[in-house]
C-alpha cells in the first residue's frame, strides 16, 4: 500500500523585485517546489526588473528588456505570480495575507517588500510636478512631465539622486541637484572626493547647490514651481524629482506587529527570521544588527540564506546565513567614476593610516586607508578613475599583505607595486559578490568542463548581476584555461588564424583588397575559403577602411550583411528605412521640402532623431533606387545610417544665434562630418560639437566629443550612449582648428587599426592597455613614431570618398539587386500600408 505524499505547505513571497526574485530562483535550485506550494505577489504590473540599470530606461531600454525574468519561467515551475496585486494586510493569527480580492492562507512567508523613495515634509511637496525616481512608472511620469518642462531640479545628491539627474539630463532639461550635506555623495566620499565629484559634475553643466535645506515649494515665477531655502535664496524649476534616500517598506510588518527597529526595518536575525518564526525578511526592508543593506548584492546573500532556512532539513550542507555584508561600490553617475571600498573614511578603524593622491588637471583623487601597521587595506576611495577599483578590492576583500609602498597603488605610476594577478588571489577571493562566485567557483566549473567565458557565467552567472565584476573575470577565466593547457584561442574565426587586429595589418602592408586574395593567403585551408557572418563583414569593414572601394562593387558586395547589401536599415517588417545625411543638423528649408514631398509621394513614415537628421521608414526594397535618385538629384547624400561608420555629427547652434556660444559649432560639426563620412570601423562612431560648455550637443555622450571654450577646442574621446554607457573623458585642451583635426585622424585610424571587431571606441579604451595615458602618449606625442603614417592613411580614406548610393544608382547591375523577386520587377503584393499617428507605415 503506498502512503500518500505530504500535502504541500504553502509559501507566499510578497515582493517581486530584484531580490524577491532572487529568492525564488535560489528556492528553484534547492528543489522547495517539491515542498512548497509557491504564490508570489508583486505590487507593480512589472515583472522583476533590473533596477541596478534603471537609467538606461530613458536611453532606449524597455522593460521587457530590463526584466530579470518571464511569466513562462514561474509557470514552468509551478509558481502562482499575482503582479499588479498588492497585499493589503498580513493577520498571523489566522496566518492569512489580505488583498483586494480576498484572504489567502500561509504556512511560511517572506517579506520582500523593498523600499520607498523618501520624500521630505516640505510644504508643497506633492504639487503637480513634484515626483519620485524608483520604478518603471515613476521613470514614466518623469518622461511625461519633462515634456512641458524646460528645467529640472533633484532632490538629494546621494547616489540615486545623481543617477536621477543624469537621467532629467538626458531629456534634455538644464538639470540641477540640491543636496542638504556639505558635499555630494557624502556616504562614499570625503571633502575632497566631494569636491572633485562636483566640479566634474557641473562641468557636465548640472549645477549644484550643497548646505541646502528646503523650506517650502510655492508658485514659481519663471518656472512652474519655486523652492525656497533656509537661508532665503530661492531655485525655480518645471520639474522637481525627489531622491533623497529610501524607507523600508515595513507597513505590513507594523501592522501585523513584528519587530521593527526604531527607525524602521523589520528585524531579522542571521537565518532572515522575523519575531515571528513563520516569517522571513528579505532586502531593504529587513533589518539586521541595526543596519538597512540598500545595495543589491547584501540583499542576494539573504535571498540565499532564507531559501536555505526554508529548505534547512534537505540541504546535504549547512545552511548558509547573513552575517552582513560589504557596502564597497564601484558607480559611474553622470558619467564620473566613484568607488568606495571598506572603511573609506578611515572613522571605524583605530589607528588607520592615510594616503591621497589628486590630480587637479586629470580630474582623478585616490584615497588609501591602511591599518595602522601599514600592512592591510581597510578601504579606499576614488572619483574619477575607477581603472584600480578592482585591484584595491581584492587587496581589501582578501585581507592581502600591501606592498612595501602602499602609495605605489594609487599614484599614476605604479612601477613599485606588484601586479595583482589572478595567482595573487586566494580560492576564497570574491569574484562576483551579487552571486557569491568566488575563484574557487570559476576554477571548479573550469576543471568540469566548460572552456570559455561564456560556459562559466552560465554554469556560475558571475557577472550577470551588476556587471562590475567582468573584466575581473574575463582575466580569470584566461589564466585558468592557459594554467590548464587550453590555449585561449583569439582567432576572430575559424577560417582565419588571426585576430580583428591581425587581418588589419595583414590587409594594410600586403595591399590585399579583396576577400578572396585574404582568404587565399592566410585563410585556414581546412575551412575551403567560404568565410562565415564573422569574418566577411569584419574584412568587409577593414577593406573600406584601408581602401574605401565602394562596399558594393561585386568583389566586396558578398561580405556585406543585408544593411550594407542594400543600403539600408531592415526594418522588423520587411521595409527598410532612408536617411539622408544632414551634416551637423543644418538643412535649407528647400531640402526639408524635398524630404516631405519624398515621404508623401511614397508613403514613408518620417521621424526626427536624436542625431539631427530626418529619418524616412517603410520603403519598399524596390523603391529605394527612385527615393535616393530623387534625394540625391536634390542635394542629399547617403548617411551611412546602415553602416560601422561615421553616422552623425550632432551640433548646438553655437555663436551664431546662442548667447552662451564662444565658437562656430555648426560650422565646425559640418566640417568634421564632411571630412570623416564614409569611415568604415569597426563599430558605429557618433560625434557632438558644443559651442559652450553648457553642452547643448551632448558632445560628452559621443565616441568623439569637442567643446568650444575661450581658448579653442577641448577634445574628449570614447564616450557613448545605448546599452552600456561611458563619458567620453577629456584628452585634449585648447586646440586651433588644425590641431583637432590632426588629432582626431589620428585617434579614429589608431582605433580602427588596433580594435576588435564590433568593439565600441569606449570599451577599446577600457580594454587598452595603458589606458588613456598611452592613447595620448600615441597620439600627442607620437610615442609610437607613427602619427604621420595615421594620418596619410585617414587622408586616403577621405580622398576615395564617394556617396555609396549615387555609385550604385549610375550601375544597372547593382541596381537588380533592388528587386523583391528575382524575376520580376512589381512589389511585393503582401506589404499592406496602416495608419499611425496620422503617418502610413507597413502593418
Amino acid at each position: 500500500m503506498n502512503t500518500p505524499a505530504s500535502p504541500k505547505q504553502h509559501l507566499i513571497v510578497i515582493g517581486n523585485g530584484m531580490v524577491g526574485h532572487h529568492l525564488v530562483e535560489q528556492l528553484v535550485e534547492r528543489g522547495a517546489t517539491e515542498r512548497y506550494r509557491i504564490t508570489v505577489f508583486g505590487e507593480e504590473r512589472h515583472l522583476a526588473y533590473d533596477r541596478v540599470h534603471l537609467s538606461e530606461y530613458f536611453s532606449g531600454r524597455d522593460a521587457a528588456s530590463l526584466a530579470l525574468s518571464t511569466a513562462d519561467y514561474y509557470a514552468e515551475h509551478g509558481i502562482t505570480l499575482r503582479l499588479d496585486e498588492a497585499v493589503t494586510a498580513i493577520d498571523r493569527d489566522a496566518s492569512e495575507v489580505v488583498t483586494p480580492d480576498g484572504r489567502l492562507p500561509y504556512d511560511r512567508l517572506v517579506l520582500a517588500t523593498g523600499s520607498f523613495p523618501f520624500v521630505p515634509p516640505i510644504p508643497g511637496n506633492d504639487r503637480a510636478g513634484c515626483l519620485v525616481y524608483r520604478t518603471l512608472d515613476d521613470l514614466d511620469a518623469i518622461r511625461a512631465a519633462a515634456d512641458n518642462a524646460a528645467t529640472g531640479v533633484v532632490v538629494g545628491g546621494g547616489l540615486l539622486g545623481l543617477e536621477a539627474a543624469n537621467a532629467l539630463r538626458g531629456l534634455n532639461l538644464d538639470t540641477a541637484v540640491v543636496e542638504f550635506a556639505p558635499r555630494l555623495m557624502p556616504m562614499q566620499v570625503d571633502s575632497e572626493g566631494g569636491d572633485l565629484l562636483r566640479e566634474k559634475i557641473e562641468t557636465l553643466g548640472v549645477q549644484v547647490h550643497t548646505e541646502r535645506a528646503t523650506q517650502r515649494i510655492e508658485d514659481g515665477i519663471d518656472a512652474a514651481h519655486r523652492m525656497v531655502f533656509q537661508d532665503g535664496k530661492v531655485l525655480e524649476a518645471d520639474l522637481i524629482v525627489f531622491s533623497a534616500g529610501i524607507r523600508p517598506r515595513d507597513e505590513l510588518a507594523r501592522d501585523c506587529a513584528l519587530e521593527i527597529g526604531e527607525r524602521g526595518g523589520v528585524v531579522i536575525d542571521d537565518r532572515c527570521l522575523t519575531s515571528d518564526p513563520a516569517i522571513l525578511a528579505v532586502g531593504e526592508v529587513a533589518l539586521w544588527n541595526q543596519s538597512i543593506f540598500g545595495l543589491v548584492a547584501p540583499g542576494y546573500q539573504m535571498a540565499r540564506a532564507a531559501a536555505d532556512t526554508l529548505m534547512a532539513d534537505r540541504l546535504d550542507r549547512a545552511p548558509e546565513t547573513f552575517r552582513g555584508a560589504d557596502m564597497s561600490t564601484k558607480l559611474k553617475l553622470l558619467g564620473v567614476d566613484v568607488g568606495a571600498i571598506g572603511d573609506a573614511h578611515g572613522d571605524r578603524t583605530p589607528g588607520a593610516r592615510m594616503f591621497r593622491y589628486l590630480d587637479p588637471l586629470k580630474q582623478q583623487y585616490r584615497k588609501l586607508v591602511v591599518s595602522s601597521d601599514g600592512r592591510r587595506l581597510v578601504g579606499a576611495m576614488l572619483v574619477g578613475d575607477n581603472s584600480v577599483y578592482d585591484t584595491l578590492m581584492q587587496y581589501y576583500a582578501n585581507r592581502l599583505e600591501l606592498p612595501e609602498d602602499p602609495a605605489a597603488l594609487i599614484l599614476p605610476q605604479a612601477g613599485a607595486a606588484p601586479a595583482l594577478g589572478p595567482d595573487a588571489l586566494p580560492d576564497t577571493a570574491m569574484i562576483c559578490s551579487c552571486h557569491n562566485v568566488t575563484k574557487g567557483d570559476v576554477c571548479a566549473t573550469l576543471d568540469g568542463g566548460a572552456v570559455d567565458l561564456g560556459a562559466v557565467k552560465g554554469e556560475t552567472r558571475a557577472s550577470t548581476g551588476c556587471g562590475g565584476c567582468t573584466a575581473l573575470l574575463k582575466t580569470l577565466v584566461d589564466h585558468e584555461l592557459e594554467v590548464r593547457g587550453v590555449e585561449v584561442d583569439k582567432s576572430i574565426c575559424e577560417h582565419f588564424a588571426h585576430t580583428r587586429q591581425g587581418l588589419y595589418d595583414i590587409v594594410r602592408v600586403e595591399g590585399i583588397k579583396t576577400f578572396s586574395e585574404l582568404m587565399e593567403k592566410h585563410g585556414s585551408p581546412q575551412t575551403h575559403g567560404l568565410g562565415c557572418d564573422i569574418c566577411k563583414p569584419a574584412v568587409a569593414s577593414i577593406l573600406a577602411s584601408c581602401f574605401n572601394e565602394p562596399i558594393t562593387d561585386a568583389a566586396h558586395i558578398p561580405l556585406q550583411d543585408t544593411n550594407d547589401t542594400f543600403m539600408a536599415n531592415m526594418q522588423k517588417n520587411g521595409t527598410y528605412s532612408v536617411v539622408p545625411r544632414i551634416a551637423g543638423g543644418e538643412i535649407t528649408p528647400d531640402k526639408l521640402v524635398v524630404l516631405g514631398q519624398v515621404a508623401q509621394k511614397y508613403g514613408l513614415y518620417t521621424k526626427v532623431t536624436g542625431g539631427q537628421r530626418i529619418d524616412l521608414f517603410g520603403a519598399r526594397l524596390e523603391d529605394l533606387p527612385d527615393i535616393w535618385g530623387e534625394l540625391i538629384d536634390a542635394g542629399f547624400e547617403t548617411g551611412h545610417a546602415y553602416g560601422k561608420s561615421l553616422r552623425t555629427v550632432k551640433s548646438c547652434v553655437g555663436s551664431t544665434w546662442c548667447r552662451y556660444g564662444v565658437d562656430d559649432s555648426v560650422g565646425m560639426a559640418i566640417r568634421l562630418e564632411h571630412r570623416y563620412k564614409g569611415l568604415r570601423a569597426p563599430h558605429k562612431i557618433k560625434f557632438g560639437v558644443s559651442g559652450c560648455t553648457r553642452e547643448c550637443a551632448e558632445a560628452q555622450s559621443k565616441d568623439i566629443g569637442v567643446i568650444a571654450t575661450e581658448n579653442g577646442w577641448n577634445l574628449y574621446v570614447c564616450g557613448n550612449g545605448g546599452m552600456r554607457p561611458r563619458h567620453a573623458e577629456l584628452f585634449a585642451t585648447d586646440l586651433d582648428d588644425a590641431q583637432l583635426i590632426q588629432t582626431i585622424d589620428r585617434v579614429l585610424m589608431f582605433y580602427i587599426r588596433t580594435a576588435d571587431r564590433l568593439q565600441r571606441t569606449s570599451v577599446w579604451r577600457e580594454n587598452l592597455e595603458g589606458g588613456l595615458d598611452y592613447l595620448k602618449a600615441v597620439v600627442l606625442e607620437d610615442s609610437l613614431g607613427i602619427g604621420e603614417e595615421l594620418e596619410r592613411q585617414m587622408q586616403t580614406v577621405i580622398d576615395n570618398y564617394q556617396c555609396e548610393w549615387a555609385n550604385a544608382i549610375e550601375d544597372p547591375e547593382k541596381l537588380k539587386r533592388f528587386r523583391s523577386f528575382v524575376n520580376d520587377s512589381r512589389p511585393d503584393p503582401d506589404i499592406i500600408m496602416t495608419s499611425e499617428r496620422g503617418q502610413l507605415r507597413p502593418a
